[in-house]
């Protein structure tokens, strides 16, 4: 844990706390930190769209019996 001196829009902060629904400025500010990291992490997910060959049968990784077509 580092303690650092912020200088923060109170009511932006405010705001945050409430739509947050934190109890303290504190948990704000790191919770509003831990998801803004989370979602660009989210974002560089779709950087590696189409990357990736996987090779597998799902259906037999998942024990499934192949769907018999309907009579």
């Amino acid at each position: 844990m580092k303690r650092t001196t912020l200088m923060v829009d109170t009511a932006v902060l405010e705001e945050a706390t409430r739509v947050l629904g934190t109890r303290t400025h504190t948990a704000t500010v790191d919770l509003a930190l831990r998801e803004a990291v989370r979602m660009r992490w989210i974002q560089g997910l779709a950087d590696h769209a189409g990357r990736v060959e996987w090779i597998g049968d799902l259906s037999e990784m998942r024990g499934d019996s192949p769907r018999q077509p309907e009579r």
